[in-house]
């Protein structure tokens, strides 16, 4: 499978939420896309076990996933979200609801918002987490994910495993609309790829089998130089 492959696919997941009329602000094209449903998806989420034991969370900043976000915050979590591209010396912005007045929670699970309130962490500072969050374009029920290409949510985890923040059976899961949900291994997944354990629709949870290996760490022999060379706390290498 190709590059070309999943630039294809990505193209065919943002026109099934274009075709279902589930598209929403900011709209779908070259993003981790924001559907109708997204805050049935998180309250799904929130009633299964991973969800519930979790007290940390690390989740991407995508509009799909601000419900997920809120919710955390609200229920009293700890909620982590990357610097974009990785791009500060420490990586992290750290959300604790605790230091928190209630009325500002949802502008803190914005972008923007985590930006002013967040607390800037670096990995040393990291506490264990609990349960990954990860904003997808297309999955499968097997646990393939397709991002947005970037890979940042990719090296955010292999950065997180190298710490010793997330371990082999830290849960990984996503909320979709159910039209991004492809056939079975429609999905290449690389030595780099993270898979998921759990795929929430609005309708539905599937559980994912741990059909792919995880990195353990950064695959230096992988990671692109010029992309190495603008993330500060990979630019010095292994």
């Amino acid at each position: 499978m190709t590059r070309n492959t999943k630039s294809e696919l990505r193209k065919a997941c943002w026109q099934a939420i274009r075709d279902a009329g589930v598209a929403r602000f900011p709209g779908v094209e070259g993003r981790i896309p924001n559907f109708v449903g997204a805050e049935a998806a998180a309250d799904r989420l929130a009633a299964t076990e991973a969800w519930q034991r979790a007290k940390v969370l690390k989740c991407n900043p995508d509009s799909p996933q601000r419900a997920v976000r809120r919710r955390a915050l609200t229920e009293g979590k700890l909620v982590f979200m990357a610097v974009p591209r990785l791009r500060a010396e420490d990586p992290f912005l750290g959300l604790d609801p605790t230091q928190l007045d209630s009325g500002v929670l949802w502008t803190a699970s914005s972008i923007k918002g985590a930006d002013a309130m967040g607390i800037p962490t670096s990995l040393d500072e990291m506490p264990p987490i609990d349960l990954i969050v990860t904003g997808c374009v297309g999955v499968t029920r097997q646990g393939a994910r397709l991002g947005k290409g970037g890979g940042y949510s990719d090296l955010e985890y292999a950065l997180l495993r190298e710490h010793g923040k997330v371990g082999p059976q830290t849960p990984v899961a996503t909320t979709v609309h159910e039209c991004q949900v492809l056939r079975a291994h429609a999905i290449p997944m690389r030595a780099h790829d993270v898979s998921l354990d759990l795929v929430v629709t609005p309708a539905r949870t599937i559980v994912c089998k741990r059909t792919y290996e995880r990195p353990e760490g950064i695959l230096w022999d992988v990671l692109e130089p010029e992309k190495q060379a603008a993330i500060p706390v990979l630019a010095a290498g292994p």
